[in-house]
C-alpha cells in the first residue's frame, strides 16, 4: 500500500490561529483526505513551534514570565481545540517542547556535527525578531525588515554555524533534476536565485537565548529556533524514537508552507538533510500571502479573521470551500466576508444546494422517492480531470470539475424539463433523466469528500446511502457509473445550504 506524508508549518503560539494559519492546514487536510479516499496510508502532521523568542515575549506580556512552559501549555491547548473545531484530521499534533522532539534534535545535531558541518565562529549581523532570521544590508528596505517594517537588531556573539554553502551545488543540482521539488515555478526560480547568488553559512545557535533546546555538549548555547523547528518533520515521522516508523514515513511527500519561509524549507532544510545523510522531501508547496479586503492582515488594523468564528457562523465546509475556490493554490489571495457570502448564496445555495433539492423533490414527486432504473450518464472524463488536478495540487481546478458537473446537471434539468416529461407521460425519458441526475449527485458527493466532507456525507444520506458503508467500498467500484441502486429510497430532508437570514461573521474580525 502506498503512503502519503503531508505536513503544515508549525505555528508560533504568541496568538490564536488566524485564517492564514487555517488556510495552510485546510489545504493539508484536503490532500490528506484525498489520499485516504484513494486507499493510501496517510500521515498528516501539524503543530506548534514553541522554542521561539516570540513565545517568550508573549508569555511575559501575559504576566507569565516565570512560567513560560505554563503559557505554552495553555496556548497549545487552545490551538488544538481550534483545530479540532475546524475538523482537521491530523494524525499528530506536534509540540517542539515535547521530549521526543528534543531527542530527535539532539540525534540530528550529532549526525550533522559528525560530518564536520558544524563549526564555532563569531556572528555579526542584523536580526529581525519578527522573522527570527538574519538579514544583510542589501535585504533591507529603507534600513528595515521588508516584512515587519522594523529596524533589525545588531547582534555580535559566538555561535555555532552550519556549513550551508558546502551544499550550494548539490542543492542546485537536486532542484534542476527535480523541478517539482519547489512549486509553484515562481517560488522555484526565487529559491534558485537565492541559493546561487546569496546563500551563506548560517548561525544555528544563540548564546543570548535562555529558552530552547540546549546545544549538545554546550549548555550555554541554545539551538536556533529554525534549525530546531525544521526537524519536527522528522520527529513526526518517528526519527529518534521509532526507527521502523521513520523508515516507513520518511521522506515526507509534501511540505506546505507560506512563501515567506521558503529559504528555510527549500535551501536550509534540504542541506541539513544532505548533511545528516537523509533523503529529501518530495515536494515543497509555497502558498501566497493573505490580505483582507485588499489590506494586509494585522491586529493594529483590526482586520484579523478568526476562522473558528467563520466556521461557527457558516459551517466548516463553507470556509473550506471559499478558501480553496477563491484562491489559486500558490498565489496570493484576498479574504472578503462579502465575497464569502456571495459564494455561499450563489455557488453553494443556488447551484449545488438548489440542484440537490430540485432533484430529490422531483424524485419524490414522480417516483415516490425511489431511485429509477439505471441508464448511461455524462461524467465523460470528469474523474480523470479531478484526479489530475488533485495530484498536481490544483485543488481549485478540482473544484471546477465538480462545479462543471453541478452546472451541467442544472442545465439538463432545464433542457429536459422533467415536469413536462411527466405531463406528456414520457416515462422512459423521465426515468433516465432522474437516474442521471441522482447518480451524478453521488459522484459529486465522492468528489467533495476531501474538500467539503460534511456536505459529502449529508448529500449521500439524502440519496439514501450510509456514508460509512459507501466510503468502505473499493474506489474502483464506487467511482464507476451506475452504482446507485434502483429502488433505493431517498431522504430529501432540509436543504444543504439554507437561506441565511443574517450573519455574525463580522464578529470574526479582531477576535484573535
Amino acid at each position: 500500500m502506498s503512503k502519503f506524508y503531508v505536513t503544515t508549518p508549525i505555528y508560533y503560539i504568541n496568538g490564536l490561529p488566524s485564517v492564514g494559519h487555517a488556510y495552510s492546514t485546510i489545504i493539508a487536510d484536503a490532500l490528506a483526505r484525498y489520499h485516504r479516499m484513494k486507499g493510501e496510508e496517510v500521515r498528516f502532521l501539524t503543530g506548534t513551534d514553541e522554542n521561539s523568542q516570540k513565545n517568550v515575549e508573549a508569555a511575559e506580556r501575559a504576566g507569565m514570565k516565570d512560567d513560560i512552559q505554563g503559557y505554552l501549555d495553555q496556548m497549545a491547548a487552545r490551538w488544538q481545540e481550534a483545530f479540532d473545531e475546524l475538523g482537521f484530521t491530523h494524525d499528530r499534533f506536534i509540540r517542539t517542547t515535547e521530549a521526543d522532539h528534543a531527542q530527535a534534535v539532539e540525534k540530528f545535531w550529532k549526525a550533522v556535527e559528525k560530518t564536520g558541518d558544524i563549526y564555532l565562529g563569531e556572528y555579526v549581523g542584523l536580526y529581525c525578531k519578527g522573522c527570527e532570521a538574519f538579514y544583510g544590508e542589501a535585504d533591507l528596505v529603507d534600513g528595515k525588515c521588508p516584512l515587519h517594517k522594523t529596524v533589525p537588531e545588531a547582534i555580535k556573539e559566538k555561535n555555532y554555524f552550519f556549513r550551508l554553502t558546502k551544499y550550494r551545488d548539490a542543492l542546485l543540482e537536486h532542484i534542476g533534476k527535480h523541478p517539482d521539488f519547489v512549486v509553484p515555478a515562481s517560488r522555484r526560480n526565487e529559491i534558485v536565485s537565492y541559493i546561487r547568488d546569496f546563500m551563506t553559512d548560517i548561525s544555528i545557535s544563540r548564546a543570548s537565548m535562555k529558552w530552547g533546546i540546549p546545544v549538545p555538549g554546550d549548555e550555554k548555547q541554545r539551538i536556533y529556533v529554525w534549525f530546531d523547528a525544521l526537524i519536527n518533520y522528522l520527529t513526526g515521522a518517528g526519527y529518534g524514537s521509532d526507527d521502523a516508523a521513520c523508515a516507513k514515513w520518511w521522506p515526507a511527500d509534501l511540505h506546505i508552507v507560506g512563501k515567506d519561509i521558503i529559504k528555510f524549507h527549500c535551501a536550509l532544510w534540504p542541506a541539513m538533510l544532505m548533511s545528516a545523510g537523509l533523503p529529501l522531501p518530495t515536494r515543497v508547496l509555497a502558498h501566497g500571502f493573505f490580505t483582507v479586503n485588499g489590506e494586509k492582515m494585522s491586529k493594529s488594523l483590526g482586520n484579523v479573521i478568526d476562522p473558528v468564528q467563520i466556521a461557527r457562523d457558516y459551517g466548516n465546509d463553507v470556509l473550506r470551500y471559499f478558501l480553496m475556490r477563491e484562491i489559486r493554490l500558490g498565489e496570493d489571495g484576498d479574504f472578503s466576508l462579502d465575497r464569502l457570502a456571495q459564494r455561499y448564496d450563489g455557488e453553494l445555495a443556488n447551484e449545488l444546494g438548489n440542484l440537490a433539492h430540485r432533484v430529490l423533490t422531483m424524485t419524490e414527486k414522480y417516483f415516490d422517492g425511489t431511485v429509477p432504473k439505471r441508464t448511461d450518464g455524462f461524467l465523460a472524463g470528469a474523474w480523470d480531470g479531478y484526479h489530475l488536478a488533485m495530484e498536481e495540487l490544483r485543488v481549485h481546478d478540482a473544484l471546477e470539475v465538480v462545479w462543471k458537473l453541478v452546472r451541467e446537471s442544472n442545465q439538463l434539468i432545464e433542457e429536459r424539463a422533467p415536469w413536462k416529461l411527466a405531463k406528456l407521460k414520457e416515462e422512459k425519458m423521465l426515468a433516465d433523466t432522474m437516474y442521471v441526475l441522482l447518480e451524478t449527485l453521488r459522484h459529486i458527493s465522492w468528489m467533495l469528500v476531501p474538500i467539503m466532507p460534511d456536505t459529502a456525507d449529508r448529500l449521500l444520506e439524502k440519496l439514501g446511502l450510509a456514508p460509512a458503508k459507501e466510503f468502505s467500498q473499493a474506489v474502483e467500484v464506487a467511482w464507476r457509473w451506475g452504482e446507485l441502486a434502483p429502488g433505493a429510497k431517498i431522504e430529501k430532508g432540509e436543504p444543504l445550504f439554507p437561506r441565511r437570514e443574517g450573519s455574525q461573521a463580522a464578529e470574526a474580525r479582531g477576535n484573535s
